[in-house]
């Protein structure tokens, strides 16, 4: 017998190539599973095949993790021990994890079935196991999720195991009777009458009748006559369908319909007090029996049942006719029209209350007849009984009014009903109404009650009547909402302090009445008061300021805070802001006009610092880094606020944006803007790249509303790009980000540009929003597909764009074309509507509808808006209609039928945490556990807190869970019910869950750490301590330093425990090398210099010392002048040994050097003196520097103003006074010219007094103070250039001189 199991495939049992092998290969393990998803055992099967892979993989991970900071290993890549680990539990039923939940136990039955050859769709023996039979098979399992097994007998016919949950096998085998055997088909006749019954409610009969039969069975709809079933199937199932729908046929021919004409009056009689009579009637019979309410007007009575006791019941309720047709008897009686009610009695209680004790039926005229006439039927003996109880019923109440003006009405019903209360619990059957409008009250209920209750309310309007008053007055009703006050303010002050009530119109109703009530002097006082206030509002001023609306919320502050202090400040000005909704700028003041003025003054100043504080910019902030700059606790941006006096409005942590607002005076926006980009510039390793793309281009680079950027950064990692003002000339662009995406961006500006710049083409084509992401395709791959065989760059719109239709195309012609006629055959396919239907098990529908249908909208979102209609809650139809593009709709299915995969795999895994971690678990607003959810598709469920915890003494830092602290949990195998979280899902994704759970438990170890290095791992502030504990994501404890402990604790993630550890010993080792470095480093030497050479050692401005200090990383100390006990000829040097021998010797050179220099003093006229020093000393200094001696001239005031003394090595000095001595003879020469011409051009001494000197000499001053002359401007470049300068030009850029 050749056999094939569908579960693993009939594809792959005589499969070739490699692919086929390797599901060979998988095969038994699969069947093991019964059927798990293809993605699990693809998955599953790579980690078998290619294990090195894997571990290539997951050591590239580990070393990219340790030079950047991105998520741990472990949530981005699991490693392969554990994967392993998970396939060996997974192959064994009995392993570790099902001795620790209790799997949850399926029904399943097996059924076998037998399909003869000549019956057979499919016959061609060459293909058994492959072909269009196995696809139907798998098909069928993936629908239903049942278990197939085919095999052939020796006759060649097909025999068909079936195995799963019973309504799974059900609809299995109606499959498989519809794909594989052949159809036959028959009809069969019954009375159209009949139909209804086949069908049953709702349609569950046929469905059940289909399912058992595995037949298609056609019911003709009620406006065809025909009355032929057609039933479509298998010959034994069109057989077994046949003689259930005759059975049903037979059922009801069992049954009658009889109506009987009964005269209206005798209904009661027949139906009994209570309907009593035909309730025994109907239990004794079996019989249905209908009387028409009393509301209604037919007379007929509708039998339903047997035929034997129908005809039982039929004459049993004739007979009861007859005989109440002859013996009864009727009287009329006149009652008032307002009583009959109360002879119905409540729900007609009274009614039939007569009818029990008397027998006799009392007739009402219906509530819309002015009739007063009630008749009374029955025996004769009995109707004055009746009648009596009658009037009773309609004596036993009474109607009766008080008049009492309708002012009056509040007071009487008192606060919150007080008074009329008092009399309602007195007499609970009284009913007391108030009609609006009508100067009386009506009360209704028992006569005597209605009497007592009338007296009291007499008496309470006679006493309202003597001491309460009215008066009403007309005032503006533009003035109406000013009398009110805030908040009812003024109104409540005077009604509290006059005790009257005060009625005000709405404003819709444009009144100008008030009416006052209460005491009649308090109405008079509060008359006085509001005629007063309308008054001085009439001679008040109504000023419009405008103020820009988005300045309305801060002036008027955190609840009403700010305005609350300028309605202080201005107590007589009333200051109204417009809605919001009205979108308007305009604030009105209203009040005296001296305070009206000095409000507006006051709101004005403000409004002018709002705007100076008001200027914003936007700083994009890659989001991994918001973190860091919020710092632990906030404490990084708020002192930011602080020091910049900024407002910084960062994004939600949910929200997608990248953008940091900075609101505040420009200069400190600019500075808190320079200080966030610090910090992220330190935290990443973010380039800065500047491209210079010509300015006329940014334009058409930026795109529409920034949509072409957009594009680029988000496609290259979210770098950021900034172009330069519009307007500001420049080329320059920047791009900042990750160092790989910036140069990405780089190129594909570069590119763009170069495109824009030849020839670039634009075209927009039109696709409904909802088709976009299936447009993009998961992870862009659709869309990226068409942008690589085109070359042309594809723009959808953002969530901000007003056209949501618009999708923009870029590039070359003849790519953009090619890219545009691909995209609008994609279009075109999803315009092309279409509805299908598939069938999904009842038990699944309340996963896709719960919480408003999420998982349906996200559906729909995905696969192009496709509608997908699940039945009405309450049917039992499994028919679920998919209606949209028909790519969508099958890509739809295709998911739908993957969630119920999951769905019906799905399991249940406890996981026994204790209670006190699970808030640690869950991590920030649950953001660790959302994570878990979304990575391995599962639910998870913490339990309720447990209400009295058995109390911890340990502390918070040091849980591990290994401490003693264990001792108090329950047993090992049994945990408390508040420890155990629920995981739902597929059975792999639950225990790699469970993983992922049990790592995020914190847990503590220990480290030594010498003592006396914590405080510098505990650093400045605490700032060591707090940078290991961020970057590690852990709790490092050091403990106070009293109790000089060695021990310093670890709390965190176990995945982050070991870098934390590690971290920590490394910093140890740096502490420890700088200890030892700082004793090596402390090693001192002494050497002998004389005091004359300190100088020459220093040098100019310490040059020479500072230069021997960096060159041998020493540290120099000279001997203080001032402290004489300190050895005036001792220079201290300190460092590592091998360095301050080596500036010792470096020290001993110079004085070596200077010990063989020779001074020589040189006599040197000093009237060159000044020319050989030259401008600032240039010329003096080139000398020392050619000849490298040293040259001192003499002080101002020194003996021999003509002594120069030069010092150097002797050869030096010789050369270097020739050179001086050369020069001398030179300037002085020049010297002597200068003084024989000024001797000439001196005047007499006798002419000096008798005339101003024309010109001007330059030993005195240069114009004398009576010449007419302009003196010479000596600061003027213009007038006094220096050599080899150039003059300004006189006409200045900003135009001419004023």
């Amino acid at each position: 017998m050749a056999r094939c199991r569908a579960g693993i495939g009939c594809a792959w049992v005589s499969g070739r190539g490699p692919t086929r092998g390797r599901r060979d290969h998988d095969k038994s393990w699969q069947a093991d599973r019964g059927g798990l998803g293809t993605d699990f055992l693809a998955t599953d099967r790579f980690a078998v095949a290619y294990p090195d892979h894997v571990w290539q993989i997951k050591v590239a991970t580990l070393n990219s993790e340790e030079e950047s900071d991105p998520p741990t290993y472990k949530d981005a890549f699991p490693p392969l021990p554990e994967k392993a680990a998970c396939l060996d539990s997974a192959q064994e039923p009995a392993g570790a994890w099902s001795t620790k939940i209790r799997p949850i136990k399926a029904s399943v039955i097996t059924q076998v079935f037998h399909v003869p050859l000549e019956e057979r769709k499919y016959k061609d023996m060459n293909q058994f196991g492959e072909g269009e039979q196995a696809k139907i098979c798998l098909e069928i399992m993936q629908r239903t999720g049942a278990h197939l097994e085919l095999s052939l007998a020796k006759d060649q016919g097909l025999s068909i195991m079936v195995s799963g949950k019973l309504d799974a096998v059900m609809k299995a085998r109606k499959d498989i009777v519809a794909r594989l055997q052949t159809q036959a088909s028959a009809t069969v006749a019954i009375p159209k009458e009949h139909h209804r019954f086949v069908i049953g409610k709702n349609g569950e009969k046929l469905q059940d009748l289909e399912l058992k039969t595995a037949t298609k069975i056609q019911i003709p709809r009620p406006d065809d006559p025909s009355n032929q079933i057609k039933i479509t199937g298998t010959k034994e199932g069109i057989e077994k369908a046949r003689h259930e729908v005759l059975l049903i046929s037979a059922e009801q021919d069992k049954r009658a319909v009889e109506r009987l004409e009964v005269e209206k009056a005798f209904h009661p009689f027949i139906a009994g007090p209570y309907n009593r009579l035909v309730g025994e009637i109907m239990q004794e019979t079996g019989t249905r029996i209908n009387i028409p309410p009393p509301s209604v007007s037919r007379t007929e009575i509708v039998f339903t049942g047997e035929k034997e006791q129908l005809a039982q019941a039929v004459a049993r309720i004739k007979k009861i006719y007859e005989e109440k047709k002859k013996k009864t008897t009727t009287i009329a009686v006149e009652v008032k029209k307002s009583q009959h009610k109360y002879v119905i009695g409540p729900k007609g209680n009274s009614l039939q209350e007569i009818l029990e004790r008397t027998g006799v039926s009392v007739e009402i005229p219906p509530s819309d007849s002015a009739s007063e006439t009630v008749i009374l039927r029955g025996e004769p003996e009995k109707l004055g009984q009746a009648l009596t109880e009658v009037y009773a019923k309609a004596n036993s109440f009474t109607v009766s009014s008080v008049s009492a003006p309708s002012w009056l009405h509040r007071f009487i019903i008192g606060k919150k009903g007080q008074n009329l209360a008092k009399i309602t619990q007195q007499m609970p059957k009284v009913h007391i109404e108030f009609t609006e409008g009508e100067d009386r009250i009506t009360l209704e209920g028992p006569t005597e009650d209605v009497s007592v209750a009338q007296e009291q309310i007499e008496s309470m309007v006679k006493d309202l009547v003597n001491r309460m008053d009215y008066v009403e007055i007309s005032i503006d009703h533009r003035f109406h909402r000013h009398l009110i006050g805030k908040s009812g303010a003024n109104i409540n002050r005077i009604k509290d302090q006059y005790k009257v009530s005060v009625r005000i119109p709405p404003d819709s109703e444009k009144s100008n009445l008030i009416r006052i009530e209460g005491d009649p002097q308090g109405v008079q006082q509060a008359k006085r008061e509001l005629l007063e206030l309308a008054s001085r509002m009439e001679n008040e001023r109504t000023k419009d300021l405008i103020i820009e609306q988005r300045f309305h919320r801060t002036i008027i502050g955190q609840k009403g805070e700010r305005i609350r202090e300028i309605r202080d400040k201005f107590p007589e000005v009333i200051i109204n802001f417009p809605d919001p909704a009205q979108k308007s700028d305009i604030v009105q003041l209203r009040g005296p006009k001296n305070e009206v003025e000095k409000c507006t003054k006051y709101m004005q100043k403000m409004v002018a610092d709002l705007v100076e504080n008001s200027y914003s910019i936007s700083v994009p902030i890659f989001k991994q880094f918001h973190k860091n700059i919020i710092g632990k606790g906030g404490a990084n941006i708020k002192k930011i606020r602080e020091e910049s006096n900024t407002k910084i409005d960062l994004p939600a942590e949910n929200s997608n944006s990248e953008t940091i607002i900075i609101t505040g005076k420009r200069a400190n926006c600019e500075a808190a803007r320079s200080r966030i980009l610090s910090i992220q510039k330190d935290l990443a390793n973010i380039a800065e790249v500047e491209v210079s793309i010509p300015a006329k281009l940014h334009n058409s680079l930026i795109g529409t509303k920034g949509r072409l950027i957009r594009a680029i950064m988000e496609e290259c990692g979210g770098v950021h790009i900034h172009f330069p003002v519009e307007g500001s000339g420049s080329d320059t662009v920047v791009i900042r980000g990750p160092s790989s995406d910036v140069e990405k961006a780089r190129k594909q500006l570069l590119h763009l540009a170069e495109e824009k710049q030849t020839k670039s083409f634009t075209v927009d084509i039109r696709a409904k929003p909802e088709y976009h992401k299936f447009l993009i395709g998961k992870g862009g791959g659709k869309i990226r597909k068409v942008r690589d065989s085109t070359g042309a760059r594809i723009i959808f719109p953002a969530a901000e764009d007003k056209d949501q239709d618009l999708i923009t195309i870029i590039g070359k012609e003849d790519a953009v074309r090619e890219a545009q006629r691909e995209l609008e055959a994609l279009i075109q396919n999803l315009d092309n509507v279409v509805e299908d239907s598939m069938l999904v098990d009842p038990k699944h529908h309340r996963h896709f509808v719960i919480r408003r249908g999420q998982v349906l909208r996200e559906i729909a979102e995905e696969y192009g808006g496709v509608m997908v209609s699940f039945p009405r809650s309450g049917t039992q139809s499994d028919k679920v209609t998919l209606k949209g593009a028909k790519d969508c709709v099958e890509a739809a299915k295709k998911r739908i039928q993957e969630i119920i995969e999951d769905l019906e795999a799905q399991v249940t895994v406890e996981c026994a945490i204790p209670q006190r971690f699970h808030r640690s678990v869950m991590g920030p607003k649950g953001s660790r556990i959302q994570q878990i959810t979304r990575d391995y598709n599962v639910q998870i469920k913490f339990p309720d807190r447990e209400e009295n915890p058995v109390p911890s003494t340990e502390p918070a830092v040091q849980e591990n869970g290994e401490e003693a602290g264990e001792g108090r949990e329950a047993e090992p195998g049994s945990p408390r019910r508040c420890d155990i979280i629920v995981i739902s899902g597929r059975k792999e994704r639950c225990e790699a869950a469970k993983e992922a759970l049990e790592a995020l438990v914190p847990v503590t170890i220990e480290v030594e750490v010498p003592f006396d290095l914590h405080r510098y791992i505990i650093g400045q502030k605490g700032s060591g301590i707090r940078k290991m504990m961020d970057e590690f994501e852990v709790n490092i404890h050091v403990p106070a330093p009293e109790r000089q402990s060695d021990v310093i604790a670890i709390t965190g993630l176990a995945a982050n425990l070991d870098r934390a550890k590690a971290g920590l010993l490394e910093r140890v080792k740096e502490l420890q090398a700088e200890q030892e470095d700082r004793a090596l480093r402390s090693f001192k030497l002494s050497v002998t210099v004389d005091p004359k050479y300190h100088p020459k050692i220093i040098g100019r401005k310490g040059a020479v010392i500072t230069q021997i200090r960096l060159e041998h990383d020493v540290n120099i100390q000279f001997p203080d002048k001032d402290d004489g006990s300190q050895p005036q000829d001792q220079i201290t040097i300190t460092g590592y040994e091998k360095n301050t021998e080596a500036a010792r010797n470096a020290i001993l050179k110079i004085v070596g050097e200077l010990e063989q220099m020779v001074s020589e003093d040189v006599p040197l006229d000093h009237r060159v003196h000044a020319r050989i020093i030259g401008a600032r000393g240039k010329a003096i200094r080139k000398i020392m520097d050619e000849f490298k001696v040293d040259i001192r001239f003499p002080q101002t005031g020194a003996p021999d103003p003509n002594c120069v003394t030069v010092t150097g090595l002797p050869e030096n000095v010789e050369e270097a006074i020739d050179h001086i001595l050369n020069l001398e003879e030179e300037y002085l020469a020049d010297v002597v010219d200068s003084e024989a011409l000024q001797g000439y051009l001196k005047p007499p001494v006798h002419e000096e007094s008798k005339a101003p000197s024309k010109g001007f000499v330059v030993r005195d001053a240069p114009w004398t103070a009576g010449s007419s002359e302009k003196a010479p401007d000596m600061s003027s470049s213009e007038e006094f250039p220096s050599f080899g300068a150039q003059v300004a030009p006189k006409t200045l850029p900003w135009g001419p001189k004023r």
